[in-house]
């Protein structure tokens, strides 16, 4: 008799169905000398036990783990979460599944994750961005199994990538605010040492400007990564105290322009008409305020699917497929935040 409590164990559902331990293996792997019958019957027997197969196991001796590592800044990113949901959705058809970790924005971090991984044996691992430690990256390099780095297009890419630049999402918003009219316009980001892709949105304002003859030095940093709509709302108040006679701000992301206008509207200023708020992600917050928000779309989640179709075609070839770019373009989406 199993003793409650115990997890239970191949050999019980062998002893429960009659056949041997290697017959219950086999019917788990839907091996053709099982035949159907015996397969269910074992599989009733298996549900009945509350069974689960240990596939650590069956992993050390087919040398596969089944799973693919993901690393992501944050887990509270509805942009990071529709990304997810799009490789989740894109590898339904596989064997594999996800092992998540996050790093809260901090490469040292980042580097311990991925050692720990790798350490698993994935079966591929996917980072987020293209800016790592020296140390972590030359783990990427000698991982020995597809790496894909998503939401950046780095200079030097490890393997695969699907991203975008950071910078021209950034300057199609500033040519925007100038196409509107607006000529005193300012930035409200993070902590740009642990946001790299904020800081490259940050230099793309900052590029853009210069090129329009326009000063680019209205940038307020506030807030450690990710900038949350409090965070938005204390550093226009910063802005408008330094600035007064600003006309437009781009925030880092939406929840930040969500905040940033909020405390435009307690100070009384209306929005588009006293000044322009964009924001970044196409958050369903940023579709959904009064005024809607300005913003770019980045294709978050397709972002994600585009990693799976790459991954399933590369382990389907044995690990011999093409390493390349796939480059998102960013979209403006135009809204009553910015539109006069």
């Amino acid at each position: 008799m199993r003793k409650s409590g115990k997890a239970p164990t191949m050999s019980d559902v062998a002893r429960l169905t009659g056949v041997s331990s290697m017959t219950v293996s086999r019917a788990f792997r839907d091996d053709a000398s099982v035949s159907k019958e015996t397969r269910d019957r074992i599989r009733k027997a298996a549900d009945k036990l509350g069974y689960v197969i240990d596939s650590t196991a069956s992993g050390l001796s087919s040398r596969r783990t089944g799973f693919v590592a993901v690393v992501i800044p944050s887990i509270n990113n509805a942009n990071f979460a529709d990304t997810l949901r799009g490789l989740t959705e894109g590898l339904r058809s596989t064997h594999l599944q996800l092992l998540l970790g996050y790093t809260d924005y901090d490469v040292k971090e980042e580097e311990r994750l991925v050692e720990l991984f790798l350490r698993r044996r994935p079966e591929a691992i996917i980072v987020t961005g293209g800016s790592h430690t020296r140390r972590c990256r030359k783990f990427l390099k000698n991982a020995g199994v597809p790496v894909a780095e998503m939401w950046d297009l780095p200079a030097d890419p490890i393997d695969h990538v699907v991203g975008f630049s950071n910078a021209a999402a950034a300057e199609l918003m500033v040519h925007h605010f100038h196409e509107q009219g607006f000529r005193r316009i300012g930035f409200i980001g993070g902590d740009t040492s642990r946001d790299t892709r904020g800081n490259d949105r940050r230099a793309g304002f900052v590029a853009a400007l210069e090129k329009l003859d326009l000063d680019p030095t209205r940038v307020v940093a506030r807030g450690i990564p990710p900038i949350t709509m409090r965070d938005g709302a204390k550093a226009m108040r910063q802005m408008l105290g330094e600035w007064p006679d600003i006309e437009a701000v781009m925030c880092v992301s939406d929840l930040s322009a969500f905040g940033a206008m909020t405390e435009c509207q307690r100070a009384g200023m209306r929005v588009p008409d006293d000044i322009a708020i964009g924001g970044f992600g196409s958050y369903d917050l940023a579709e959904l305020a009064i005024p809607a928000i300005t913003t770019i779309d980045v294709a978050a989640r397709a972002i994600g699917t585009h990693v799976a179709d790459w991954l399933r075609s590369v382990l389907a070839e044995g690990q011999s497929g093409t390493a390349d770019v796939t480059r998102i373009e960013p979209k403006l989406l135009v809204r009553g935040s910015s539109s006069r």
